[in-house]
């Protein structure tokens, strides 16, 4: 076999440790010390993470084995991940903000034959034994002493020597990492260790990381993409899984102080940092760029942290999902350029196909494909399903297979894409126009109406924050229904003024005027991972509610 055929990310790790030992893999803010932050070195990291692999495979663990990590975000986050990759074991990730039942579904469903976390998280375990049959190994974080059949993380970090560079087939399964279930059950991507590759090489060559660059990634998974690329990622204190409520001074500080140079967030969290900046008249020097994804990022939001930015720094919005990621990118100068269109309601300008990645559009089904021909595909300006295919898409969800034969389709060369489940349109220019998820489509007896285009219409309006469509009644008869969520709390009497100016606002656009129905919502229910997608789902069962009860 060549040598392209074996790998490691893990790798990734080992080469920067040997080009610079000394310098800091990960800084984690918090009020641990005098400075409020903890530290590893490149080089302590590797050892570590060497070491820990070690313990693993003495106490028990075997290659190939499932791992559920449940660490907290800090410097044992990153020991850990790196050292299941090192022993060839597969962590299995879940968002833990996704409440503890689905947790737990998610967990069973991953067939874990370990479990890594604290004290509270083997409770939890014992607590519910069924959904934890498989488990055979329980590693503790923290301070408690391994009884009870679980084993003391720092005992095994410390008692062991570096366990040398496995071989390692790139493709290999590397991790299974659950997507946040915003739309759906929540599934396990399986993750090669090819795939990781595939997206650290994308990563750094079309974002412009460069060895040595400090990074401050209030995402944990995307934390992970940092000492691979030889960055220092700089953890801000704040509850990774509540984006929106981060404190913006916080955020200021650790980037400030730590001289962070780029920036990971979701639009949740960059809308509290640019609300914040705006207010006060602030430059975020030193920052030459911003990642930002989870959701599309609006217009308004992309001006107003472009406005924070010094010359020649960019805000950026990769376009994929846990399945694939990252497939297109657009920055905000493009985004504010095409804010007219998508005001119009074409949908949000989501950018061209990176290097590596194929997209095109399917006609819109909900059934399984084995196969498409070219002559099936759309033409531009259609808006379809959008499917990709590239190295950093995955081939399949963990112990789930109707779903992954429900979202592969072969091409007519052979090539195995991935229906993305996202529905838009690619224009002249080979632009990528985000519509919305197919599962929220509304089809009514009128036609279909796409969330993202309707909404973007209603969302010109100043009192509005947001708007979310939804549709209300039976399979394809449908009435559209777009909830509204006000800016700020509205008098007695300015709801109908509203409602008649939005009615205005939706006849004047083809696209908008079958929507007759209009519901006030104070507040959306949000997606736990970014904070950032309308739980659309949600809505529509509490609308149908809301209008049963009005007819009552």
């Amino acid at each position: 076999m060549a040598n392209e055929d074996f790998f490691n990310i893990a790798q990734t790790l080992t080469i920067a440790a040997k080009d610079d030992p000394e310098r800091l893999a990960v800084i984690a803010r918090h009020a641990a010390d005098s400075l409020g932050r903890t530290v590893i070195s490149y080089d302590q990291l590797a050892q570590d993470s060497s070491r820990l692999a070690s313990g693993l495979l003495a106490s028990g663990f075997n290659p190939g084995d499932r791992v559920v990590v449940m660490v907290p975000m800090g410097l044992d986050f990153f020991i850990t991940v790196f050292a299941l990759f090192k022993a060839r074991l597969i962590p299995v990730m879940v968002d833990p903000g996704m409440g503890l039942k689905r947790v737990l579904l998610c967990l069973s469903e991953g067939q874990p034959r370990g479990v890594i976390g604290p004290l509270l998280v083997h409770l939890i375990c014992f607590l519910w034994p069924k959904y934890f049959s498989t488990v055979k190994k329980r590693v503790v974080i923290g301070r408690f002493p391994g009884f009870l059949g679980l084993k003391n993380f720092k005992k095994l970090l410390t008692s062991y020597p570096p366990l040398p560079e496995q071989k390692t087939l790139a493709e290999e399964t590397a991790a299974i990492l659950f997507t946040s279930g915003a739309t759906g059950p929540a599934k396990g991507a399986i993750y090669t260790h090819a795939m990781f590759r595939a997206q650290v090489q994308s990563i750094a060559q079309n974002f412009g990381f460069k060895f040595g660059g400090v990074d401050m990634a209030t995402f944990p998974l995307f934390a992970l993409f940092a000492p691979a690329l030889g960055l220092t990622s700089v953890i801000p204190n704040m509850n990774p899984i509540k984006p929106g409520q981060a404190d913006p001074k916080k955020l200021l500080f650790s980037l400030e102080n730590e001289k962070c140079d780029s920036l990971f967030g979701s639009p949740a969290l960059l809308t509290r940092l640019a609300d914040y900046g705006s207010d006060k008249g602030l430059v975020l020097k030193g920052i030459r760029l911003i990642i930002t994804a989870g959701a599309p990022v609006q217009p308004h939001l992309a001006g107003k942290v472009g406005s924070l930015l010094e010359e020649g720094a960019v805000l950026v919005t990769p376009y994929g999902a846990t399945e694939g990621m990252p497939l297109t990118t657009v920055d905000h100068n493009e985004i504010a350029g095409a804010k007219g269109m998508t005001e119009q309601g074409f949908g949000m300008c989501v950018g061209r196909p990176l290097p590596g990645i194929n997209l095109t559009i399917l006609p819109i089904d909900d059934q399984p494909l084995a196969s498409f021909k070219e002559s099936q595909t759309l033409p531009v300006g259609e808006v379809g399903e959008i499917t990709a295919s590239g190295p950093v898409v995955c081939q399949g969800y963990f112990a789930r297979p109707n779903e992954t034969a429900l979202t592969l389709v072969t091409g007519p060369d052979g090539v195995v894409w991935r229906r993305m489940g996202d529905l838009g349109w690619q224009d002249a220019q080979g632009r990528l126009w985000f519509c919305g998820r197919k599962s929220q489509r509304v089809v009514s007896a009128q036609g279909t109406l796409f969330t993202v285009c309707c909404e973007s219409i209603f969302n010109n309006h100043p009192k509005v924050r947001r708007s979310a469509l939804v549709g209300v009644g039976p399979a394809g008869q449908k009435k559209p229904v777009m909830v509204i969520e006000p800016k700020t709390r509205l008098k007695r009497g300015e709801w109908p003024i509203l409602v008649a100016e939005l009615k205005k606002l939706g006849q004047a656009n083809p696209r908008t005027r079958s929507i007759e129905i209009f519901l006030k919502k104070d507040a959306f229910p949000m997606d736990i991972r970014h904070n950032a997608k309308i739980g659309r789902e949600k809505l529509a069962v509490w609308a149908a509610k809301r209008l049963e009860s009005d007819r009552n």
